[in-house]
């Protein structure tokens, strides 16, 4: 039986003005549904569009938990959260496909 996967991530647009964390059982589909914007929402408005973390989790419902958690911290928070594995923010959607 195939293992499914969770995965909690955060984008944020170009000038890194706002972060926007999801989750998803398909990350690269989801990257692609936000870079083309065929979405409605949050994203496509302040064109997120770049990956700057993520982290996948067996079990959906510890997914929505943590996506609910990081949604409910700060923004410096946030910051600290991105900054600990991706210091220079580089967009993470390159290096994983």
């Amino acid at each position: 039986m195939d293992e499914k996967v969770f995965f909690v991530y955060m984008l944020t647009n170009i000038s890194r003005s706002v972060l926007y964390a999801g989750v998803t059982n398909n990350l690269q589909r989801r990257m692609a549904e936000h870079r083309s914007g065929i979405i409605d929402g949050f994203t496509k408005k302040y064109r997120c569009t770049i990956l700057v973390y993520f982290e996948a989790t067996g079990e959906a419902y510890a997914a929505i938990t943590r996506e609910k958690e990081i949604k409910g911290w700060t923004r410096a928070k946030k910051n600290v959260m991105v900054n600990s594995v991706n210091p220079n923010w580089d967009d993470l959607y390159e290096s994983i496909w």
